[in-house]
């Protein structure tokens, strides 16, 4: 499995210069102009419009902009076309990606819903999707709150599932909330022709990059590992040029815009991505390898590459560990310095079908947690502490669904004795569809 957690990568950094390895475009993505303007840190440009006594000239260019949807030439015209602070992230992010753009909006649920209503205009509504996914992505298309009409399917069968008006194919990997994995690679060539959208919140450019596996779109709730410290509120598509010029005209037209004070926030976040990443996930490994040998834990679920999510099924009452947790922070969301855990049945996926969750592996028992950069003995002592209140039957631990490999940075032995990953997530590969109502 292709991972970016080698940080001695190299990267096309789509500015003339050498290519360079991940954390240096971390860093340097998106301010590489800096320096010859007399800066240092990047500017916050907060305004909503901006002159211009040519009035032609910027008829000429909104006109280009409703016609293809790329970026105005020349200054800025407002705000809801684009903003200077908001343009050095999405740079950045491209690189990161390893695609030609990037379109940022006010939160992930914005940007998905964009793509929707991106393809749906061009006539394709129709949406093959795998479960698990983050709860109201699962919901907006369940419901068909955009016109949408969903297919669930299992990885395998995404092909069978394809029909002429399928605008988009959506999976992530690892996924919200049992870090289940897919073949990237092997999805994407079963989607032909139809663009794949991933999810990568989870894995960040750091873990994995799946435009390099096929896909054409790739999401980020930027709220999460991109901003990294829990005070931003934002969503991006990593994707091609044509598909960010669509993108851009339903962000002027529906106004889901990124605040600039938040896409400073995020290129800043994106500069420690890869430090925090690393330091996040070996605390995670080390956990889910001490929740993996404790009879109190009935599974663990920790990905095949690595990362700083885990998720575990306790044997007792998940509410109070929940309740018992003392230096981790019992709250939704996930990517923040600071540790979180959350009960995936009660928030991130109330919103979800019960039945529907329970097909996809999210059970009533299951804690999804976001590791943060604290001690990892500190955090093990306050998860220890709070077991003690989940009164259950003690029963020996089985690690799920498979341990770092060779190929992640964790070493193979984080999660032992663990069988190997099912070809499909689903325990049935009935495609069942869900339409809009008619109400």
């Amino acid at each position: 499995m292709d991972t970016g957690m080698d940080m001695g990568m190299r990267m096309d950094a789509r500015s003339g210069t050498a290519p360079r390895a991940l954390a240096t475009e971390a860093v340097h993505a998106g301010r590489d102009d800096l320096a010859r303007q007399g800066l240092h840190a990047p500017p916050i440009d907060l305004s909503t419009t901006y002159p211009s006594y040519d009035s032609r000239g910027e008829a000429a260019r909104i006109d280009a902009f409703a016609a293809t949807g790329s970026e105005p030439d020349g200054p800025p015209v407002y705000g809801r076309l684009g903003n200077p602070t908001v343009a050095r992230f999405e740079t950045a992010l491209a690189r990161l990606e390893g695609t030609e753009a990037a379109v940022a909006f006010a939160s992930g649920m914005a940007a998905l819903s964009a793509v929707l209503l991106a393809r749906a205009s061009m006539g394709l509504r129709h949406v093959v999707a795998v479960r698990p996914l983050y709860g109201c992505s699962d919901h907006l298309l369940t419901a068909g709150l955009l016109g949408s009409e969903v297919t669930w399917t299992d990885p395998a069968g995404i092909a069978d599932a394809l029909r002429p008006d399928t605008g988009l194919v959506l999976v992530e990997s690892p996924a919200n909330p049992t870090l289940a994995e897919v073949d990237l690679r092997a999805v994407a060539h079963a989607c032909g022709s139809v663009p794949l959208l991933v999810d990568n919140t989870f894995a960040t450019p750091v873990l994995q990059r799946p435009a390099e596996q096929g896909a054409r779109l790739v999401l980020h709730s930027a709220t999460k590992y991109l901003g990294g410290h829990g005070d931003v509120l934002a969503g991006v598509i990593a994707c091609d040029e044509e598909l960010a010029g669509r993108l851009r005209q339903v962000r002027f037209a529906t106004g889901g815009v990124l605040h600039p004070l938040a896409g400073y926030l995020l290129l800043r976040g994106l500069s420690t991505l890869p430090v925090r990443v690393r330091a996040a996930s070996a605390n995670a490994a080390e956990l889910a390898r001490r929740l993996a040998a404790d009879p109190r834990v009935a599974r663990v679920h920790y990905p095949r590459i690595g990362g700083a999510m885990v998720a575990f099924e306790v044997h007792g009452d998940p509410h109070e560990v929940i309740a018992g947790v003392r230096l981790i922070t019992p709250a939704v969301s996930l990517g923040s310095v600071d540790t979180l855990i959350q009960h995936p049945a009660s928030i991130s996926h109330r919103i979800v079908d019960a039945d529907d969750r329970q097909d996809a592996g999210v059970s009533d028992s299951l804690l999804r947690m976001s590791v943060g950069l604290e001690d990892v003995e500190d955090l093990w002592a306050d998860l220890d502490r709070s077991l003690l209140g989940a009164r259950g039957t003690a029963r020996p631990a089985t690690a799920h669904p498979h341990p770092p490999t060779d190929e992640t940075p964790y070493g193979a032995d984080a999660l032992p004795n663990s069988p190997a990953p099912d070809a499909t997530r689903s325990p049935s590969r009935a495609v069942i569809t869900s339409v809009p109502s008619s109400t």
